[in-house]
C-alpha cells in the first residue's frame, strides 16, 4: 500500500505542468498586440500602401527628385512643401519617395478635418497621418527624432483654382518655424511641380461647402473628364521635386516662447525661397506631361 501510494505520487508529480520561463519586456518596449504605434501608424499598412502606390509613383507621375541627399538620414527634421490638387497628390508622393529612397518613416501633419472623418481619419492615421498640433509635432521631431512633413498653406493651397497655380499662399503665422526652433531641428523645404496639374480646380462651390461643413467643394477638370470617378483619378502630370538646403535657426531649443517677428520673418524667407524655386522649375519645364 505504501509502495503503491509512492508510485502514484511520483506519476502525478511527473505529470504536473512545468512553468516555462517568461521573457521580461525591455524597459522601452511597447506592449502592443499589433504594429500600430502611438499615433495609429501601422507599418503593415504602410508597406501595403507602398506596394500599391508604387506603380502610380513610378509610371503615372514618373517622379524625379533633386537634392534628396539634403534630407537628414538620422534625427528629426521638419519637411515643408507647397500644397496643391483638389485631392492633394503631393503628400503621398513625398512620403512614399522618402520612405522608399531613404528608408525613413515620414509622418504627415494634417488638418483635424481628416481625423474627424470616421473612416478617412482611421485610414489616414494608419498611413502615417497625425493631427497638426504643436505638441504632436514636438514629440515626433524632438522626442522620437523622426521626420514630419507639413504644408504651411493649409487648405488654401489645394483649394486654389487653376488660374492661381503655383502661387503660394501665406504660410499662416509661421507656426512651423516655431515648432522647429523648439524641437531644435532643421526645416527642409521641398518644391513640388506637377501636383497642380494632377487634379486642377476649375471653380469651387462655397455655399455647398458651408452646408457640408468642409473646407471647400471643388469642381475639377478630372470630374468633367471622368465624371464622379474624377475625384479618385489623377491626370498623369510629370512630378519633379527639388529639396532645398536645410534651414537652421541660431536659437536655443526648448523655450516656451520665441520672437514672433523673428518667427514670421523666417517663415516668409522660406516661403519666398520656395516661390522663387517653383518659378525656376516652371521656366525649365518643357511639358506638363513629360517634364
Amino acid at each position: 500500500m505504501a509502495t503503491g501510494s509512492k508510485e502514484t505520487a511520483q506519476r502525478e508529480q511527473g505529470a504536473a505542468l512545468v512553468a516555462l520561463p517568461r521573457r521580461r519586456p525591455e524597459p522601452n518596449e511597447a506592449l502592443r498586440l499589433s504594429d500600430v504605434d502611438q499615433w495609429g501608424r501601422s507599418e503593415h499598412m504602410r508597406t501595403l500602401a507602398r506596394r500599391m502606390y508604387s506603380p502610380l509613383y513610378k509610371h503615372w507621375f514618373r517622379v524625379e527628385w533633386e537634392g534628396l541627399e539634403k534630407i537628414p538620414r538620422t534625427g528629426g527634421a521638419l519637411l515643408v512643401a507647397n500644397h496643391a490638387g483638389a485631392v492633394p497628390s503631393d503628400a503621398p508622393v513625398i512620403m512614399h519617395g522618402i520612405e522608399e529612397e531613404l528608408g525613413r518613416p515620414v509622418y504627415g501633419l494634417a488638418d483635424y478635418f481628416f481625423r474627424s472623418a470616421p473612416w478617412l481619419g482611421t485610414m489616414w492615421a494608419r498611413l502615417g497621418g497625425v493631427p497638426a498640433h504643436p505638441d504632436n509635432a514636438l514629440r515626433i521631431l524632438r522626442d522620437q527624432g523622426d521626420l514630419a512633413v507639413v504644408f504651411p498653406e493649409g487648405t488654401k493651397g489645394p483649394s486654389k483654382t487653376y488660374t492661381d497655380r503655383y502661387r503660394l499662399r501665406r504660410f499662416g503665422r509661421g507656426g512651423f518655424v516655431e515648432i522647429a526652433m523648439r524641437a531644435g531641428v532643421p526645416v527642409v523645404p521641398i518644391a513640388v511641380v506637377g501636383a497642380e496639374e494632377s487634379m486642377p480646380i476649375l471653380f469651387r462651390l462655397p455655399s455647398l461647402a458651408k452646408a457640408l461643413g468642409v473646407p471647400y467643394v471643388p469642381i475639377t477638370a478630372n470630374m468633367l473628364a471622368f465624371g464622379p470617378l474624377g475625384l479618385a483619378m489623377y491626370f498623369p502630370s510629370k512630378f519633379k521635386l527639388r529639396v532645398l538646403d536645410p534651414v537652421t535657426f541660431d536659437v536655443p531649443s526648448g523655450q516656451e516662447r520665441y520672437s514672433k517677428s523673428r518667427v514670421m520673418d523666417e517663415a516668409e524667407k522660406i516661403r519666398m525661397h520656395l516661390q522663387e524655386t517653383l518659378y525656376d522649375m516652371l521656366r525649365e519645364r518643357r511639358s506638363v506631361w513629360f517634364g
